[in-house]
């Protein structure tokens, strides 16, 4: 049979057709912001003036020199989101992986405890932020109020002092995008084979070895997404310590995201805040690729 050449021609354009609108939207919002955000790194950028002079890669090299203006702060806010990751991201992918195990059985009212849930995630990081600023307010603060109530101290300086500050943030943020994790692992779980349950029943296994040999590892490519995902949003924190802590006390709760916001919106050092930007992403992009490779799905 002749081949039509028309038809060919057309499934060779179809997928591009669909990709389009995708491939669009990402260049106009991600990669010709992210080519900009380069060329603005490599010059000595302050809108405020005339002309921005090349600089190549100063910006980049006073990041890890002792001697520059930048260097203490910023590797300062690094280390600040490097505790807040390492602290917040165990308990966002533990505690929403036990809550996915409850709502995975079957109960009355189970779709209610579902949104309850997931609820807070749907708050602006404003609302979240003020709401939260209030409660952990060390003079009418609900929080300090419940624990004078049940005999404990009340009057934790949640906002301006350590390790409080850190206890508060690391808080308030599991409460707030634990739900979004849950229901990734809600979806995970519906998609472990149901025989190998049934197999591991008639070998004996008991509730945790099937837990440990059958849920874990068919949960092994949703984790390795929770995980990554996570640990990138945790590094990109911005809204909770600048609306409760103000990074305080002094800059110890400042993130990374915190000060080149300050660098480049108040001090208007754009081209130090850009290289900034691109060693954060860089340092996250290595961080990612390991994720994925240690989590790697594996037969």
């Amino acid at each position: 049979m002749a081949r039509n050449p028309t038809k060919a021609h057309t499934r060779w354009f179809t997928p591009y057709v669909f990709l389009a609108p995708y491939l669009v939207l990402f260049s106009v919002f991600v990669l010709a912001p992210a080519v900009y955000g380069l060329w603005i790194s490599l010059h000595e950028w302050d809108y405020m003036l005339p002309s921005q002079p090349w600089v190549g890669l100063d910006n980049y090299v006073d990041l890890f020199d002792s001697e520059s203006l930048v260097f203490g702060d910023f590797w300062s806010s690094m280390s600040a989101t490097g505790i807040f990751t390492v602290a917040s991201v165990p308990f966002l992918v533990v505690i929403p992986l036990g809550i996915a195990l409850l709502l995975n059985r079957k109960f009355p009212g189970r779709n209610v405890f579902r949104a309850i849930y997931f609820a807070p995630y749907v708050l602006g990081v404003a609302v979240v932020g003020l709401l939260w600023r209030f409660l952990l307010d060390p003079n009418i603060g609900g929080v300090n109020y419940l624990l004078g109530l049940l005999g404990l101290p009340d009057d934790i300086a949640w906002v301006n002092s350590l390790p409080w500050g850190w206890i508060a943030l690391v808080g308030m943020t599991v409460w707030w995008t634990l739900g979004f994790n849950a229901v990734i692992y809600l979806a995970g779980l519906q998609d472990v084979p149901r025989h190998l349950y049934e197999a591991a029943e008639l070998d004996g296994a008991t509730a945790w070895q099937r837990f440990w040999h059958v849920t874990l590892p068919g949960l092994r490519p949703v984790t390795a997404f929770v995980v990554t995902v996570t640990i990138l949003a945790s590094a990109n924190m911005f809204g909770q310590s600048y609306l409760v802590t103000q990074g305080a006390p002094g800059d110890d709760t400042r993130t990374a995201i915190m000060y080149i916001a300050e660098e480049g919106l108040r001090a208007f050092r754009m081209g130090n805040a850009a290289a900034m930007g691109f060693v954060l992403a860089l340092i996250l992009g290595v961080i990612s690729v390991l994720n994925f490779r240690l989590l790697r799905y594996k037969e």
